[in-house]
């Protein structure tokens, strides 16, 4: 399935797509009080986990692959337009302040710019140009991933992203709502999670949007898993940039060592406040400087860190 500019042959492709198919059993929700629609929009946002857990196999693989190439060096690319893009750039922004990856780490890029984040910019999700030049201009590697983020599965810009990103060799992955979906088609892997026709019809930043924000958490959240960005399930990379998190990192500590508020201080001392570096001052009793060799040397992995420290 491809984009067309006949208005014609565009409704008519919009028309067989499931995210914008007409419910006729809702054309009076206008009219049904407010509790009424209230519990029809929950009741249609509670199917949208039980579609996504049927894709778990699909996301899986596509997380497995995305840790490998990070491992190596590479960068998570989100790429959308409208709905899509925004999700995307959010997911990437949340990186670095709860797993303290660098902010190039992780990107999100949204048709248009950073000012189609608050605003429409015409044309730009169907713009092919456009999604390649944004690539180029991040002198795209072999290591990357690029997802491309289209809740119809047919929008030119995530498309193009995706078929750009592969021609030059890094991973690719196509997150789409609708099944049999170009998006999906032209990326290695395919993720297409069908929520079926939405409450209001065509409004695909209800269901659809819910189930891309789902999926975008497992993708970064499950790769940080795997790069040795979490112990347990604790944020021991979170970044202490405001004081809610300084308290979350001397909590964070406490729930790792059980140690009591002074030693948790002075090992937060010790290592200029980061977590995982503290955890292991307290555990392995060694000083900062011996912690920092010791995680350096493993990766980052406080775990291994830790065998690796009492060996």
């Amino acid at each position: 399935m491809t984009s067309t500019s006949n208005p014609r042959d565009l409704r008519a492709e919009l028309e067989s797509l499931t995210t914008e198919a007409f419910r006729p059993e809702l054309a009076g929700i206008d009219q049904l009080p407010t509790l009424d629609i209230a519990r029809l929009m929950n009741a249609e946002d509670a199917t949208v986990a039980a579609a996504v857990a049927q894709r778990l196999p699909e996301i899986s693989a596509a997380i497995d692959a995305v840790a490998n190439r990070m491992e190596r060096g590479g960068r998570l690319i989100y790429m959308g337009a409208g709905t899509a893009g925004r999700l995307g750039v959010l997911d990437a922004s949340e990186c670095p302040p709860t797993f303290n990856t660098d902010p190039s780490d992780v990107v999100g890029l949204i048709a248009g710019g950073p000012n189609a984040l608050v605003t429409s910019i015409e044309g730009a999700e169907d713009s092919r140009d456009l999604a390649e030049a944004d690539l180029d201009a991040l002198a795209l590697t072999a290591d990357d991933t690029v997802v491309g983020i289209s809740a119809s599965g047919r929008t030119p810009y995530a498309i193009a992203a995706v078929e750009h990103a592969r021609s030059e060799g890094a991973l690719t992955i196509g997150l789409s709502c609708n099944e049999h979906s170009a998006l999906a088609a032209a990326a290695e892997h395919g993720i297409e999670v069908v929520v079926g026709p939405e409450l209001l019809t065509g409004s695909t930043r209800l269901k659809a949007g819910t189930a891309q924000k789902l999926v975008l958490n497992m993708l970064s959240t499950i790769t940080m898993i795997r790069l040795g960005k979490t112990y347990g399930n604790l944020m021991v990379d979170v970044r202490a940039s405001n004081e809610k998190l300084r308290a979350r990192s001397r909590r964070i500590v406490a729930l790792a060592t059980g140690a009591d508020d002074a030693e948790i201080e002075r090992a937060l001392a010790a290592t200029d406040g980061e977590v995982k570096n503290a955890i292991l001052v307290i555990l392995a009793g060694v000083d900062g400087p011996t912690a920092a060799r010791l995680l350096e040397e493993s990766g980052g992995r406080l775990r291994a860190a830790l065998t690796a420290a009492t060996a």
